[in-house]
């Protein structure tokens, strides 16, 4: 069975290490705290003005503000700097926070696109720093999409079971 990170290299066309390349340098030392809110500010800006109901509404149970902070506090974390997120939210499991949400390819294509314009709007974030933060945001989004598919996939699953009726259902022990 493929792991959910081998999922997501192969959905996001990028590979692990190429994602994980953000371990390389300590990006927060690098950028320091004001580009991850800068950053986070200007995705975030993007994601509330989309043009598109469906996507937005991912978004509507969140105040603007706190997905700001949520989001720069987990990036600022996650690149190296003090456990931010951590402290106040607990660990990031990532898979059970976006749970509620409908992580699909088109969702993760539409936050990776509104990612990359806030990145290249980003004067204060060199190239390279650029290229390892994307290829680690396209892996996770992926992650997070193989997360979706496979909690989907249970919840068929759990449909099912028992539904003797159903061609999907185990099948019914023979009487003895």
């Amino acid at each position: 069975m493929q792991s959910l990170q081998e999922k997501a290299s192969v959905l996001s066309g990028v590979d692990q290490a190429d994602a994980s390349a953000i371990n390389d340098s300590n990006l927060f030392e690098k950028l320091g705290l004001q580009s991850f809110i800068n950053l986070s500010t200007n995705f975030y800006t993007r994601v509330y003005d989309d043009e598109e109901e469906w996507f937005r509404a991912i978004f509507s149970s969140s105040k603007k503000e706190d997905a700001i902070q949520n989001q720069y506090e987990f990036f600022v974390q996650r690149m190296g700097g003090p456990p931010l997120y951590s402290q106040r939210k607990g660990h990031p499991a990532l898979i059970g926070r976006h749970r509620p949400f409908p992580v699909t390819h088109e969702a993760a294509e539409r936050w990776l696109q509104h990612m990359q314009h806030a990145l290249d709007d980003s004067l204060d974030i060199d190239q390279d720093s650029k290229l390892k933060m994307m290829n680690f945001f396209r892996h996770t989004a992926f992650f997070l999409v193989a997360g979706n598919d496979l909690k989907n996939q249970n919840q068929n699953q759990d449909k099912h079971v028992g539904c003797v009726a159903c061609k999907h259902g185990a099948k019914k022990p023979a009487e003895e």
